[in-house]
């Protein structure tokens, strides 16, 4: 008796460690709501042509994911990879390429190349891979200046443009089907008709500028044989739309694969509103600290 009754506090101690009192930073589903691992997801993803990872821009965890899984496609791969990221506009690809090659120090690249605010904690561990192991990486957006002076005054402003500023671009003229799922969405968010309001128009105009000049880029990026992972705003590559809808058309036969990244209450069960929107739907915590 006196036994158990000294086993008694070791046991609830136990208890208190137990899986259920876990508070994990994250968890992975399929788009269908199952749960899934993540050397189940990498075995897919390795086998693909191109993975979109659908970022929240500001989440810490999705930074870390995206690290752990370019380091893990690249073992898979035996270096065959190549790196694509949003975050970046063309015309600074020679600055990108410079970077990854060891030919510009990290505070002139970051001094030159317009680099988003939360670059240092969020991108640079990426870019640091590439220069260390060796990989391309690839500036795969529209400088944001064209995607402003569209939402502005529409497509038409980019006619004018010298043929050396046209090359940072999709080819021109660029056809926007404005029934794509989340051009709806956004015409919807903005409180207009895509069809009719010149406004709205515009602005999913430069939404389209920018998805068609990812795809553009990332579809003559990556070499045969290679996977090229993509890093970009969720919205960008959700429900199988935005840059995937332009890079169908370039390239259909691609084996694709994405991910996308939400903030939930409970990371249980997939909320019904985030079914299907990836291959893979990357679940954290709601109140998760934002790199800003």
């Amino acid at each position: 008796m006196l036994k158990k009754l000294l086993l008694l506090p070791l046991l609830m101690l136990l208890l208190s460690f137990s899986p259920a009192a876990d508070k994990p930073a994250y968890r992975l589903f399929t788009g269908r709501g199952k749960p899934a691992g993540y050397d189940k997801m990498l075995q897919e993803l390795a086998a693909a042509d191109v993975v979109f990872f659908g970022e929240q821009h500001n989440d810490p965890i999705g930074h870390w994911l995206e690290l752990q899984l370019a380091k893990d496609l690249l073992r898979l791969r035996q270096g065959q990879l190549v790196l694509g990221l949003e975050m970046f506009e063309r015309d600074v690809q020679p600055l990108v390429d410079a970077y990854a090659t060891g030919e510009l120090a990290d505070k002139e690249f970051a001094e030159q190349s317009r680099p988003w605010p939360n670059y240092a904690t969020d991108y640079q561990p990426l870019l640091q891979l590439a220069r260390e192991q060796k990989f391309r990486v690839v500036a795969t957006n529209v400088p944001r200046r064209y995607a402003s002076q569209v939402a502005k005054g529409s497509l038409a402003v980019l006619d004018e443009l010298p043929a050396a500023e046209k090359a940072w671009l999709a080819p021109l003229p660029l056809t926007v089907d404005y029934a794509l799922p989340g051009y709806k969405n956004m015409a919807q968010m903005f409180g207009g008709d895509a069809a009719h309001a010149a406004g709205v128009q515009n602005i999913i105009q430069a939404q389209a500028l920018k998805d068609a000049t990812m795809a553009h880029f990332l579809n003559q990026a990556r070499p045969a044989g290679h996977l090229l992972l993509h890093i970009n705003g969720s919205y960008h590559s959700d429900n199988h739309d935005g840059i995937l809808a332009y890079l169908r058309q370039l390239n259909p036969g691609l084996r694709v694969r994405t991910i996308s990244t939400v903030l939930q209450a409970q990371l249980g069960r997939l909320d019904k509103e985030h079914a299907q929107k990836a291959d893979f739907v990357l679940v954290v915590p709601q109140d998760m600290t934002k790199t800003y």
